[in-house]
């Protein structure tokens, strides 16, 4: 029986190159995301490059109905790689931004992700086989408002999975990169003025490093030495001053 992984935010940056891997290894692809045309494209491109049989599923995942299709079809189908990678990202402060859109990002970021591994893992683990990645980021390292909250919750719950798991063979781990040249930024109209050219990642090398970690059993992924490094900085400053850091560069984000 041929083996299906299912990828949130299919259609472009990290979730795109994710497709990519897995139908380069021989993983038939489950694509879910808003935009049609751009699903049907990019289905019809693995289905030419890779030889791979594709399933669309256009969802809006910030809401109830379009989380509980693709509940429906993890339920209804088997499902051996879960990459929930859909994004959000808003430019303003907390205080400042409208609760419909921190409602729409939490349901993104937290409950969709939350939901489809609670259909996923019982199936999963009565096969004692498959392999979950949550796309968290390094930013659920920091105090930088209620995306690096949504984040750190990812990774927290990736790990917490982790453990639970182990002495199974399901693969849980949460990819935690850093800038990345994807959409995200221009989508967020968040500016990176300044950032340097080394901060920067590749969407298909972050993601070979993730695939190859959590087949490795890691429960978190860092790409890039420069992210490893900051991880490390971060976990042994105060946390007072890492606070003060991510409130800046969230700020600068926003100018």
């Amino acid at each position: 029986m041929a083996s299906w992984a299912l990828v949130t935010g299919a259609t472009s940056g990290i979730g795109e190159s994710f497709t990519r891997l897995l139908a380069e290894n021989n993983y038939n692809i489950v694509l879910v995301a808003r935009d049609l045309p751009r699903l049907q494209e990019c289905a019809c491109g693995l289905q030419d490059k890779f030889n791979v049989q594709t399933h669309i599923i256009q969802a809006d995942l910030s809401t109830d109905a379009g989380c509980a299709v693709v509940e429906h079809y993890i339920a209804n189908n088997q499902v051996d790689v879960l990459i929930n990678n859909a994004g959000f990202g808003l430019n303003k402060a907390f205080t400042m931004s409208d609760i419909d859109a921190e409602q729409q990002m939490f349901d993104v970021l937290v409950r969709t992700p939350m939901r489809l591994m609670h259909v996923a893992l019982p199936l999963m683990k009565q096969r004692n086989k498959g392999v979950i990645i949550n796309v968290s980021s390094v930013a659920g390292y920091i105090a930088g408002g209620s995306y690096s909250a949504a984040k750190s919750y990812l990774t927290v719950l990736s790990e917490s999975l982790h453990t639970e798991l182990s002495g199974t063979n399901i693969k849980i781990s949460a990819l935690c990169p850093g800038f990345t040249r994807t959409e995200f930024h221009q989508r967020g109209r968040m500016s990176m003025k300044g950032l340097p050219s080394f901060m920067w990642l590749d969407s298909d090398k972050l993601v070979a490093k993730s695939w190859s970690d959590a087949l490795k059993g890691k429960a978190v992924s860092v790409p890039g030495w420069q992210y490893q490094l900051l991880v490390f900085v971060i976990q042994t400053l105060p946390r007072s001053i890492i606070r003060k850091v991510g409130m800046n560069l969230r700020k600068k984000q926003r100018k």
